[in-house]
């Protein structure tokens, strides 16, 4: 594990990246600013808290190291100081450090006489950096002063090199890099003597004298400064040819300058004859190209990026000549060169842009003699390239190493476009996602052209011509189909041939994966593919019972198989999840990423296996057709035992619940205390978990289907530890993304398994989440009771099951859901005694979580009894416990709970502002649920203060509540919304709103809720003149008051 800051701050291990949550890489830089010596805690909580650390920061503190301490594993230490805290650390495994070390062996071999061995290590020095030192971080007070110290020392160690480059006689050779490093820091006058000096030696002295002259005109109108004299001299040493500016005899042996990696090795490792350069044979300034061209260094070949050309290209003859007749204009030979030509081909996925623009690429290819450029912006994805990336890789391929590229993605662009001046080169954008990411991708000067794919027409982009391409015609399809499968086949059956074009919709990737089936089936005819696609439902039944042909067809592709693809084959048919990855595969079969991707591919090529895209993490998914899935299981239970059968699936399951278990700690949500259960894990390796949970949302809307599917089959298989694990690591995800009908389907299904079971455990940390959803997000038309008797009634089977394991945190859950029920039927009291209780078992354990629910609870208890004040000071303790935890999702929440309570104190405009910021923070989680609750109370607000505002605001809420079915929150939209109506003089629309929510109402077991509904559908029944149905609903109004409120001394 090595720690890099010349750069962005990052851990490389295991051949990749750490990914660590921003405040723990906020900790982690400034510990580096200081590696091995101890920083003190207040300076680490300033660099956490710049502006207005918390009252907990101390304690969040040791919470964030005891993060940071787990993520980087026991390979190094951070030590507890008596005031504060040392990352232990050997020195060769921080770059900064390995780069003064380096550095100083360099200075020192300049000063034994030894040049050629200081350029060297000066160069990997130089080699270790990839940016501005704590790039991101930079700004923070500890690690600002180290920052700015490291990149002057960049500077002075770049100026160091180039001067023994200079004094070995390797002036060409450095052209590209000063100019690049002079553009970037124009008023550095040594880098500028440098290139002057170097543009001299190579008898472009015309030149040097123009960079001293642009110099000049910068000091002179930015700082109203004239040249230094070193400078001054040098320009008029020039002017005389004064021979002590002649280069030195270059010393034996002395070659080409080294050039600078990316990432030197480190101090110790060995290093290669190439990495060190070879022998100087031509310099830029021998080759005869001008500055003006961007020449890169010596022996640097013209990149030659295109990937191959498609063999079997079909059609587009119009488009290709559309597109060579627009870019490959730009390079005739012996005519002058136009402004770049830009053309860009969209079209939906699917329907061969690349295709068409690599053919396209390739034609015109020849014309462009300085090379061609590819990227895969990935615009489709969830993860597009970053365009500095991609820059960074484009001006590596055109000569500009190491110190020479900038940081900022506007001064990588401008470099770009400069060393493209002047040349002939094509460059080719696959997958753009929008204007703004190719537009730093774009050459300035004529002579070059841009072919750009992508799904959306980037009519925004200037000069673009769009070609929009469609599917194709029949007789292409047809065509497309026969280069494939095979011209004689299709010439035997030409109407089935046409029919099979057609159901592919004639769409390019459908008709290949048909022919491609067809070339995999030898024996089947066309029309037996033509009945197959021309009714699915009819596929499955006819082909599995006793078609040999069919089965015959599988065996051939199984058969050809190496044995790690068909186990990998046969142990996928066991499962019943839609698709799956590759290391799903590889937790199956019990092998390694490497192992399993390459088996997987093996059975696309094959035909068994299609790839159904590209997930949120990068990696593709897998999809296995249902037929070829039954004859995998036929396979695998005549090949593979029961109990190897059992391991793969054993291993399958462990692994989601190893890699849930770790990613539902990074997703906010209720801060119920962690629970999980014996069943086996199975861990993958640390590069592989760190790339798929480095954004653990995204690695759970990959497989949630999957592993929702994985749930049901561990229950049909016994298998319930496994199952209620996984589910229960489901929860916070369901919760946030309102898939309330997955969060259902699983606990119920878990809940049965661990009942028939005898797990108590299970069925208790299951019930206590699905109560949640059961009360909260519960549909219309449930006919299992009210909603809050459902709370009641799984608080007190919650509250029975953890009383039985002596578990006290679980108690204290089931005792706030016990709160919601009693505050909800009107029993205060009682609720404020359970809320009490709920605490003390949370501060016996010292559960934080608990702790934080319970106060909010008895919030609601106090309001419920009227104590305003103190449910304001019940909500302050929530929310600096929620802050503690580090939950954002539960600091929205009790932000939420506060602003209400606030403004019912009458503090409306603390209230408000909490209730903003609570509704931003919901908005930037993506938690609907959270957003509907502070938009309701918005609501409230604008209805009291009579802000027009109220009408849009309980419209919203009402929208997101019926679009995610959560039927508490819709009763009480549907009511301010009627308030607003009524406000605003459209009573009867306010009529037909609040009886839709008292309706609702009438589902959730809240008297209280009930009545005002109906007290406010009598005012409106009032409006419109409709005086018994409002004296009815008053009436009924008042007797839901009368039977609360003798029912009250029952507490």
């Amino acid at each position: 594990m090595d720690f890099e800051v010349l750069g962005p701050v990052q851990v490389s291990a295991d051949g990749g990246y750490l990914r660590l949550p921003p405040k723990q890489t906020v900790l982690l830089a400034a510990l580096l600013s200081r590696p091995g010596v101890v920083v003190a805690a207040e300076q680490l909580i300033d660099a956490l808290w710049p502006d207005d650390p918390p009252p907990s920061a101390a304690k969040s503190l040791q919470v964030y190291i005891h993060h940071l301490r787990r993520n980087l594993g026991g390979e190094f230490a951070i030590e507890r100081a008596a005031r504060g805290y040392r990352l232990a650390v050997d020195g060769a495994r921080v770059d900064a450090l390995c780069f003064e070390q380096l550095a100083g062996q360099g200075e020192r071999a300049l000063e034994r006489g030894r040049p050629q061995e200081a350029s060297r290590l000066l160069g990997e020095a130089l080699g270790l950096w990839g940016g501005a030192a704590f790039a991101g971080y930079e700004a923070l007070p500890l690690v600002r002063e180290e920052a700015a110290r490291l990149n002057e020392l960049r500077q002075r160690v770049a100026e160091m090199r180039f001067d023994t480059e200079l004094e070995l006689g390797r002036h060409g050779a450095v052209i590209a890099e000063l100019t690049a490093l002079v553009a970037q820091y124009p008023f550095r006058e040594r880098l500028r003597a440098q290139l002057m000096l170097a543009y001299h030696r190579t008898g472009r002295s015309s030149e040097a004298l123009g960079v001293f002259r642009e110099g000049r005109n910068l000091l002179v109108e930015e700082l109203g400064l004239e040249p230094g004299r070193e400078l001054a001299a040098l320009e008029k040493a020039i002017l005389r040819n004064d021979p002590e500016l002649d280069a030195p005899t270059a010393p034996k042996g002395a070659g080409a300058a080294p050039p600078l990696r990316a990432r030197a090795p480190r101090t110790g490792e060995a290093e290669t004859e190439s990495e060190r350069g070879a022998p100087e044979s031509a310099s830029a300034g021998e080759s005869g190209r001008s500055a003006s061209e961007g020449a890169p260094s010596s022996g640097q070949p013209a990149p030659a990026q295109l990937p191959p050309d498609i063999a079997d290209f079909t059609g587009r003859h119009e488009q290709v000549a559309q597109l060579r007749a627009r870019i490959g204009a730009q390079a005739e030979p012996g005519v002058a060169p136009r402004p770049v030509a830009i053309s860009a081909v969209s079209g939906m996925g699917g329907i061969g842009k690349t295709a068409l623009a690599l053919r396209a690429a390739h034609a015109c290819a020849a014309d462009f003699s300085d090379g061609q450029l590819y990227a895969d912006l990935r615009g489709a994805q969830a993860a597009p390239a970053d365009p500095a990336q991609v820059l960074a890789g484009f001006l590596h391929a055109v000569g500009v190493e190491g110190a020479a590229l900038p940081e900022p993605l506007e001064e990588r662009s401008a470099l770009f476009r400069s060393m493209l001046a002047g040349r002939r080169m094509l460059v080719v954008l696959d997958d753009a996602g929008a204007e703004r990411q190719v537009r730093p991708l774009l050459p300035g000067a004529p002579g070059c052209a841009v072919l750009i794919t992508g799904r959306v027409r980037l009519t925004g982009l200037e000069g673009a011509d769009i070609v929009d391409l469609d599917v194709f015609d029949p007789g292409q399809a047809v065509e497309l189909l026969a280069r494939i499968a095979g011209r004689d086949r299709v010439a035997a059956e030409p109407e089935a041939a046409a029919e099979i074009a057609r159901l592919c919709g004639h769409a390019p990737l459908a008709v290949r994966v048909a022919g491609a089936r067809l070339k995999a089936r030898p024996r089947w005819p066309l029309s037996h593919l033509v009945r197959m696609l021309g009714d699915e439902r009819r596929r499955l039944d006819e082909l599995a019972v006793g078609d040999l042909g069919v089965r015959a067809s599988f065996a051939l592709s199984y058969a050809g198989l190496a044995e790690p693809a068909r186990r990998i084959f046969r142990l996928l048919g066991t499962l019943e999840t839609g698709d799956a990855a590759a290391w799903t595969a590889g937790a199956l079969a019990g092998v390694g990423s490497a192992q399993a991707e390459a088996a997987v591919e093996d059975l696309v090529d094959a035909q068994l296996l299609a790839v159904a895209g590209a997930d949120g993490t990068g990696r593709l998914r897998y999809r296995m057709h249902d037929l070829v899935r039954l004859y995998a299981r036929e396979r695998c239970e005549e090949e593979d035992g029961p109990q190897e059968r059992a391991a793969a699936l054993q291993r399958a399951l462990g692994a989601w619940l190893w890699l849930a278990e770790q990613a539902t700690e990074y997703i906010p949500g209720p801060c119920y205390a962690t629970m999980h259960g014996p069943a086996p894990r199975w861990p993958l390796s640390a590069t592989e978990a760190t790339q798929l949970l480095s954004e653990p949302m995204a690695w759970f809307e990959a497989e949630a289907a999957a592993m929702v599917a994985a749930v049901e089959q561990a229950c049909r298989l016994g298998r319930h530890e496994a199952a209620w694990d996984l589910a229960g690591c489901l929860e916070k995800y369901f919760d946030v993304r309102g898939r309330f009908a997955d969060w259902r389907r699983t606990h119920e299904t878990a809940i049965a398994a661990c009942q028939a079971a005898g797990d108590v455990r299970g069925e208790a940390v299951l019930r206590r989440g699905f109560a949640d959803v059961a009360t909260w997000a519960r549909q219309s038309g449930d006919e299992s009771g009210t909603a809050m008797g459902t709370m009641m009634e799984q608080a007190e089977r919650v509250w029975e099951l953890f009383q039985r394991l002596g578990d006290r945190r679980g108690m204290s859950d089931a005792l706030v859901m016990r709160t919601w029920a009693e505050v909800s039927q009107g029993a205060a009291r009682r609720a404020v005694r359970s809320a009490e209780a709920a605490l003390e078992l949370a501060e016996q354990e010292d559960y934080t979580g608990g702790r934080a629910r319970a106060y909010q609870v008895m919030a609601v208890a106090a309001h419920g009894m009227g104590e305003a004040p103190s449910a304001v000071a019940h909500l302050h303790r929530a929310l600096e416990l929620a802050r503690l935890l580090g939950n954002s999702r539960f600091e929205a929440t009790a932000m939420q709970f506060l602003g209400a309570a606030q403004c019912e104190a009458g503090d409306v405009e603390q209230g408000r502002a909490n209730l903003e910021r609570s509704l931003a923070m919901t908005r930037a989680l993506g938690d609907r649920y959270a957003e509907v609750f502070s938009l309701l109370y918005l609501a409230r607000l604008h209805l009291a203060v009579g802000d027009a505002q109220a009408l849009p605001t309980a419209a919203g809420a009402v929208d997101l509540s019926r679009r995610y079915s959560m039927d508490h929150h819709l009763a009480d939209a549907l009511g301010l919304r009627g308030r607003a109506l009524l406000d605003a003089g459209r009573a009867q629309e306010a009529v037909e709103a609040l009886e839709e929510s008292v309706e609702v109402w009438r589902t959730r077991g809240w008297p209280a809720f009930l009545a005002e509904g109906l007290r406010c559908l009598a005012r409106a029944r009032e409006a419109v003149g409709d005086h018994a149905a409002a004296a009815r609903a008053e009436q009924e109004a008042e007797e839901i008051g009368a039977a609360a409120a003798d029912a009250a001394p029952a507490e």
